[in-house]
């Protein structure tokens, strides 16, 4: 299969007319009273407009619920973004609940077998992926959120999944890397065979999103971009993969400035491709406090990711993956300020 940059699926009707359900909403809003350019220029009525909305934060609070001791994916990396997010004032936002993901959707992404075995099994799926009770629940919520903040973005929302556990090591076969479903390759997949829109991905996570690759490897109207530490877990990452996924991988402790050209890189790529919709694997392990990753970005550099990405004006959605410090809730807000064009001066 090959990516054509220039156009997308024949039958792009179905996103279309959501947008074009919105964009009804900006004009009869114009016409009872609002600026009269929103009915002449209503595309950037939509843009502004999405701008304008509360950022919407998927979040439940039983993704905190389970943990192993000494493990750095911990409920603290939620329940503290959650404390932070809900004490600042600068951002206004919209709380929801999600859903779990239906099986339909599941099986886009994975095999009926994975989803048995993370149903069935009670033993540890690798050494770095443990067990725990009701954690196909808790993955199933995970994929929901996903699946709902793709709903959203088409209807113009920002939106970010603060969810547990993360996604994009899980493979289509295998959970591993913390992850035990494919969150974004799930949420991909649905805009791309349900939906019938042209999808893109950013994974700005310090490691290689190597199970959304693996998923995603050969879609058609897919896009799949990573920026990663290299050598690093779990070891992929280190090229290209014609013809769809394309691979940006940093040494450790490259400086700021050039990782922040690696992602300059990769949204331009995005730009060329023509998404309908961005979905953002949003880690925060490149931070240079992080305990498993070796590189240098500050809080200033995720503000500034959000920003490069609110540029693009395509609508897009992002959901927590990677980030182990005691400063993720920071760095967080950092990003979502950035994203949601907050002034921090």
């Amino acid at each position: 299969m090959s990516v054509n940059p220039e156009t997308g699926p024949t039958s792009r009707r179905k996103i279309h007319s959501r947008t074009a359900e919105y964009m009804d909403d900006i004009c009869n809003g114009a016409r009872s009273g609002m600026n009269v350019w929103m009915v002449i220029y209503p595309w950037l009525g939509y843009f502004l407009l999405m701008q304008s909305k509360p950022l919407v934060v998927l979040y439940d609070e039983r993704c905190a619920d389970y943990e192993s001791p000494g493990h750095p994916e911990r409920p603290f990396r939620v329940t503290s973004t959650v404390d932070r997010l809900r004490a600042q004032s600068l951002l206004e936002i919209e709380w929801m609940v999600p859903k779990e993901a239906k099986v339909e959707s599941l099986l886009r992404a994975h095999s009926q077998g994975h989803l048995q075995r993370l149903k069935t099994t009670s033993r540890d799926f690798d050494g770095d992926t443990p067990y725990y009770e009701n954690i196909d629940s808790h993955a199933l919520r995970a994929s929901g959120a996903a699946l709902e903040a793709l709903e959203l973005a088409i209807q113009g929302r920002q939106v970010f999944s603060l969810m547990r556990p993360p996604g994009h090591h899980a493979t289509q076969n295998r959970a591993m890397g913390f992850c035990y479903l494919s969150s974004m390759a799930i949420a991909i997949l649905e805009g791309v065979e349900r939906l019938e829109a042209r999808m893109a991905v950013l994974d700005f996570d310090v490691h290689h999103g190597n199970g959304t690759e693996d998923i995603l490897h050969g879609k058609e109207n897919v896009l799949f971009t990573s920026i990663h530490q290299s050598p690093c877990y779990p070891g992929t990452g280190l090229e290209d993969r014609p013809p769809n996924c394309r691979n940006y991988p940093q040494k450790p402790r490259t400086p700021a400035k050039d990782y922040r050209k690696a992602i300059s890189n990769a949204l331009q790529d995005i730009v060329t491709f023509k998404p309908d919709i961005l979905g953002v694997s949003a880690g925060f392990d490149a931070y240079s406090q992080d305990p498993i990753a070796q590189e240098l970005l500050e809080k200033e550099d995720f503000e500034w990711i959000g920003k490069q990405i609110a540029s693009l004006s395509i609508p897009s959605f992002s959901i927590l993956e990677g980030g182990y410090s005691d400063s993720l809730s920071i760095l967080v807000q950092s990003y979502l300020y950035g994203l949601c064009g907050v002034s921090t001066a």
